[in-house]
């Protein structure tokens, strides 16, 4: 069964150099590396492609994601607050971003 995915999108026009990524781990399968693996894979095929910048988003209250993106050279650039409302509470969205040149 399916564990974990991830995505690149390539931004278009003005921002084709920018690639935004977005990666879910099922629980239980978290903290044992697949996510840094992930993350690395991403990089080395945005790499490949030509992308010069990195970007994502994540739940402010996600520290296990924000510590892996921090570990992986992303830095916070932007917050958005009350981006997200779950189970019954408001969530701000935390944009990061690595630069990759």
């Amino acid at each position: 069964h399916l564990v974990a995915n991830s995505e690149i999108v390539r931004g278009v026009g003005y921002s084709r150099h920018v690639g935004f990524i977005g990666i879910a781990i099922k629980k239980g399968f978290r903290s044992i590396g697949i996510g840094t693996e992930m993350m690395r894979a991403l990089e080395e095929h945005a790499r490949k492609i030509g992308l010069k910048v990195l970007t994502l988003s994540v739940f402010a209250n996600n520290q296990h994601a924000i510590n892996l993106y921090r570990k992986m050279g992303f830095v916070e650039t932007g917050r958005v607050p009350k981006r997200f409302f779950k189970d019954g509470a408001y969530i701000d969205e935390i944009i990061m971003t690595k630069m990759l040149e």
